[in-house]
């Protein structure tokens, strides 16, 4: 009796991991692509996936909250990325993969900060484009807010 709870315990330990970790497939939308440029809020360095919290503002002012979900914390580390990299009040541009939920939640690709620094944050959603990391940015900030502008236009088709 005791080797058969022992065993079904166990059996459930494994199950429970599994079901926290999801397939990029099933929840998220590889057509729906979004260029986020705002504020870091808040960096949270959790497994399975590391989650940076942005808020953008809109031509209107109006605020919205996003999660962009990475990799792994080690996979953003190796990536480049630190814990002082992401400090509430930095300026980013993400582009990354809408949740299927309409959620305002994004698997990223990619992020750029303002100086200028590209990673990549290892989105499963393309193969073709999980090494991809976008190439424009500027320190101008006109130039800055005209590409990524470019970039939503470009991303609406």
């Amino acid at each position: 009796m005791l080797r058969l709870s022992l065993s079904i315990v166990a059996a459930l330990a494994v199950a429970v991991p599994l079901c926290a970790h999801h397939s990029f497939s099933a929840e998220f939308d590889t057509n729906k692509v979004v260029i986020l440029q705002g504020t870091v809020t808040q960096m949270e360095w959790v497994n399975p996936h590391a989650y940076i919290h942005i808020a953008v503002k809109d031509a209107s002012g109006v605020v919205t909250n996003w999660a962009i979900e990475g990799n792994t914390p080690n996979s953003l580390l190796r990536a480049g990325l630190n814990k002082k990299s992401l400090q509430p009040g930095t300026e980013v541009a993400v582009r990354g993969y809408r949740a299927k939920s309409g959620d305002n939640v994004a698997s990223g690709s990619s992020i750029i900060f303002k100086d200028g620094k590209k990673l990549s944050l290892g989105s499963e959603g393309h193969s073709s484009e999980q090494a991809t990391v976008l190439e424009w940015i500027s320190s101008d900030e006109d130039l800055w807010r005209r590409q990524i502008l470019e970039l939503k236009a470009n991303n609406s088709d």
